[in-house]
């Protein structure tokens, strides 16, 4: 991606490795003259006094060439860091470094899209927020595009105190660019919290009187009956019956904000398209 300028750096290579090879010759030197020692110990041709300054000597050497090498990894190391490389495969979506800036630590150079993968930051009523899992199959739309399939990774462990929405972080494939979706984008979508079977009607049928919902169940001799609902939630045009209704019962489906209980109606079949 870039390489930083390193005419600094190889000279304090070079220096390091000149440093290395000295350290390495008196090393070899101290160890001939410790072996010298060792050999002639007790024949009284050295004294104990030079013979303990020799081994010393030998580990002075031997401890001075292991830093020295070790300031020449650092060093290698540092030259390898002035070629800056992608940590993965991707997409760079933004670059700040430009040709002769002076380069700070912790500065930002590059921003890498890992293996294309996007995220999406779905922000979920603070109601319905313990509902959502880690895992759970997610849907997101960017504008103009296409539904995009992805997973929950991890629900935000705070509520914002201004919206009282929660951030649950969604996954997205790499097929996400394809439908459209970019960084940055806004984009809509559903989290697929369970499935269930219930009853539901044309909203239509409902009548919203007083605070409570309201149904009118036809006889099989044509007279409507009020009765009281409770509704759950709105899908599209239809509406869920949570209590109040028998899944056989027949209903007025339009039109109840004209009947009043005991009217008679007639009933007609629905047109089919």
């Amino acid at each position: 991606l870039a390489v930083l300028s390193n005419e600094s750096v190889q000279a304090d290579l070079n220096n390091i490795r000149a440093a290395l090879h000295e350290a390495d010759a008196l090393m070899t030197e101290a160890r001939a003259n410790a072996d010298r020692a060792r050999s002639l110990h007790g024949s009284g041709v050295m004294s104990t006094q030079d013979s303990q300054r020799a081994l010393t000597a030998e580990q002075t050497a031997k401890a001075r060439l292991d830093a020295v090498r070790a300031q020449l990894a650092s060093q290698e190391l540092r030259m390898r860091q002035t070629r800056i490389v992608a940590s993965d495969e991707g997409v760079i979506s933004a670059r700040q470094a430009t040709a002769g800036a002076v380069v700070q630590a912790g500065q930002e150079l590059f921003r890498l899209i890992r293996q294309s993968r996007l995220e999406w930051r779905a922000e979920v009523p603070s109601a319905d927020l313990q509902r959502v899992k880690p895992g759970m199959v997610a849907w997101a739309t960017p504008p103009g595009g296409t539904p995009v399939q992805g997973k929950v990774r991890m629900v935000a462990p705070t509520v914002d105190a201004a919206t009282r929405n929660g951030l649950v972080y969604v996954d997205l494939p790499a097929a996400a660019l394809n439908a459209g979706a970019r960084a940055g984008m806004f984009a809509s979508g559903r989290l697929e919290i369970g499935q269930s079977q219930g009853l539901t009607l044309p909203q239509t049928a409902v009548q919203l009187r007083d605070g409570f919902s309201y149904v009118f169940k036809v006889s099989d001799k044509g007279v409507v009956t009020q009765a009281k609902v409770s509704v759950g939630r709105r899908v599209g045009d239809r509406i869920e019956i949570l209590q109040g209704l028998d899944a056989n019962a027949n209903v007025v489906a339009s039109g109840v904000g004209f009947l009043t209980d005991g009217d008679s109606v007639r009933v007609v079949k629905g047109s089919q398209s």
